[in-house]
């Protein structure tokens, strides 16, 4: 006998011990919080603003005109959307609308036009949930809407369901029910790209959009002013 195979025999032969399973909901409740819904949209709207954030809280119905507004008072070249409902909703939005952005969709291979993208203004994705704990966004990128449109422009536009904020990172895997199927790439973004070197100067932008607006849309029992409080 090998020494190899005399090694795993012993191994194999070893008694085994079955391990109890952690509790893990236990774990992460104690960093929760026990903040109401309100509360914890404060927190997560204050943590964002704190690493240069805006935020434009919105309701369902009327997330597209309140966004086609803010790009008239804040113009950009082009915007990239994608061949989603969202997308398609907000290309007839801006049909027509003065100082509306150039809108190209992203429905061909990158390596077929590279310049183009890379020279686009702002893009335009949707949102998975959110983190109130951190002040964080999840995105799954998909086919329909790949990393490259939240990552290439300098700009990105996030549209958030507010109503998906979860105390926790472990509540919103728990929600979400993540263990039916994860993603190839989930992201965890709390603000623009940023990036310090050893003198801890802070850069935005190095290694990705160097300015985020999330589009929050609110539930319907939650009024604006109820949010904005002192967190403004």
């Amino acid at each position: 006998m090998s020494v190899r195979a005399s090694i795993l025999q012993k191994l194999r032969a070893a008694p085994r011990q079955e391990l109890a399973r952690p509790d893990l909901a236990g774990h992460f409740q104690r960093f929760g919080g026990r903040e109401d819904e309100i509360a914890r949209l404060r927190h997560w709207a204050a943590m964002m603003r704190s690493v240069k954030t805006d935020i434009l809280w919105t309701r369902e119905a009327e997330w597209d005109a309140a966004l086609a507004g803010w790009l008239a008072a804040h113009p950009q070249d082009s915007l990239l959307l994608s061949d989603t409902a969202h997308g398609r909703r907000l290309a007839h939005s801006l049909e027509g609308v003065d100082k509306a952005p150039r809108i190209v969709c992203f429905d061909r291979e990158v390596d077929g036009w590279k310049a183009e993208l890379f020279d686009m203004a702002a893009g335009f994705t949707a949102v998975r949930c959110g983190i109130a704990a951190t002040g964080t966004l999840v995105l799954w990128p998909d086919e329909a809407e790949p990393r490259t449109m939240s990552l290439v422009p300098p700009l990105h536009i996030a549209l958030f369901d507010a109503a998906t904020l979860y105390p926790d990172f472990y509540s919103a895997m728990q929600g979400e029910n993540w263990a039916a199927g994860m993603p190839t790439n989930a992201l965890l973004i709390s603000g623009p790209s940023k990036t310090a070197d050893i003198q801890q100067t802070l850069a935005y932008g190095a290694h990705g959009p160097r300015d985020l607006l999330v589009l929050a849309l609110l539930p319907p029992h939650i009024a604006i002013h109820d949010v904005e409080g002192e967190a403004r």
